[in-house]
């Protein structure tokens, strides 16, 4: 149902909740602007490994409860080929990104519009 590119490297699907059998997606344009770029500037993938996510199923994985993925405004991501997280997390905020958080597995970024940073690792 939402097998379809929203821009050159990502897809509509990559962003949708995982809650049980739905597959309701909310996404911010910034965020995926943004992301883009970021893919661009890197040349390497982006693993998306949580984007949207309903309330339910923020509850589930210990999500905040004013996530910013509950908007459509945040993803976690993940890359295999870049060894340096504390320069992505310069260059993601060079682009724009406003919360920027790191943790043991991923990088958290979105586009709430004010700055947050934090590590949890």
């Amino acid at each position: 149902m939402n097998d379809f590119q929203i821009s050159k490297n990502f897809n509509l699907q990559e962003f949708e909740c995982t809650h049980k059998d739905h597959r309701h997606v909310r996404i911010n344009e910034d965020l995926v602007n943004k992301l883009q770029e970021l893919r661009d500037y890197l040349e390497v993938p982006l693993i998306i490994n949580s984007a949207y996510r309903c309330p339910e199923r923020n509850s589930q994985v210990g999500g905040a409860t004013r996530s910013q993925h509950l908007l459509g405004n945040a993803v976690d991501i993940s890359l295999k080929t870049v060894d340096n997280r504390k320069k992505l997390m310069e260059l993601a905020e060079t682009i724009g990104f406003d919360g920027i958080g790191e943790y043991n597995t991923f990088i958290h970024l979105d586009v709430r519009g004010s700055k947050a940073r934090w590590s949890k690792r």
